[in-house]
């Protein structure tokens, strides 16, 4: 059952001449995990923004066409309303934090004050989501006094506190170490493991490969191609998108080794090794 409707969607900011969004169409079933991908002109930021409901009520400009999340029309609703089906994670989360609040369990709760939750109703949502999270350890913390990947954890939260059934993440590890990404993406792998719709705009196609469901990929504000990893990986003309296929896409090509069933090159290094294995 699709959860995100996207019909014929343009959008043009105020000052530019040229579509950041072209005539896309999509849809995106229930507890699906989607990544974007493509250079960094290729609109997958407008795109999370259109998702999220601040194109068009926070950024001005030239829109068109229709986007339905769990049910709403985008235009027709407030981006308020928007939030309580869709969470956005920014790619830097000092952007994300508030600034005026002292510890991290702060920080989390205050998303659920702005919503009139109760005391109790806010309590239980905060802890579990730092549990979920992992980061009880670090709730009486200063936000601003942690590391990239444990703030981005905090952004997170603060979003799952508020139970959305869409979570959309803008480049969540660009700024992270190897640590702090895989920290992100073991959180997001536990959300989509428990239903919740992801779709994450990533350079990291390594990542993208070993956790999405498909791929969209875009290029100039236009829809390249949306598929599993294995078909869109395999593609030939990836560089002209200003992309690398996972490193062991790369090896399967130069190796020769594509998957008996499908046709594609395996995707990630498991698959690679059960190929060869396969042919032992």
């Amino acid at each position: 059952m699709s959860i995100i409707q996207v019909e014929g969607l343009k959008y043009k900011y105020p000052d530019s001449d040229k579509l950041a969004l072209n005539d896309l169409s999509f849809n995106v079933n229930e507890g699906e995990f989607i990544g974007l991908a493509g250079r960094n002109t290729a609109g997958k930021s407008t795109l999370c923004f259109a998702l999220a409901g601040l194109v068009p009520h926070f950024f001005n400009g030239g829109y068109g066409g229709k986007v339905i999340v769990d049910g709403l029309e985008v235009r027709q609703h407030e981006v308020g309303e928007i939030s309580t089906r869709v969470g956005l994670v920014f790619e830097n989360p000092f952007s994300q934090m508030t600034g005026s609040k002292y510890t991290v369990f702060e920080e989390i709760a205050f998303g659920l004050e702005n919503m009139g939750l109760e005391r109790n109703e806010i309590i239980q949502r905060v802890e579990e989501s730092l549990a979920l999270l992992d980061i009880v350890a670090i709730k009486d913390k200063n936000p601003f006094d942690l590391s990239g990947g444990q703030m981005q954890r905090v952004a997170i939260a603060s979003i799952i506190a508020m139970k959305p059934k869409i979570l959309i993440l803008d480049e969540p590890t660009s700024q992270l170490d190897p640590q702090g990404s895989e920290e992100v993406f073991k959180v997001v792998e536990n959300l989509a493991n428990e239903g919740m719709t992801i779709i994450m705009a990533e350079h990291k196609m390594d990542k993208l490969a070993q956790y999405a469901d498909r791929i969209l990929l875009l290029d100039n504000g236009q829809i390249v191609d949306f598929d599993c990893p294995g078909k869109v990986f395999s593609r030939d003309d990836l560089h002209g998108f200003g992309m690398e296929a996972p490193a062991a896409t790369r090896i399967s090509k130069a190796l020769g080794i594509k998957n008996k069933e499908t046709g594609y090159f395996p995707v990630t290094i498991k698959e690679l090794a059960d190929e060869i294995g396969d042919k032992l």
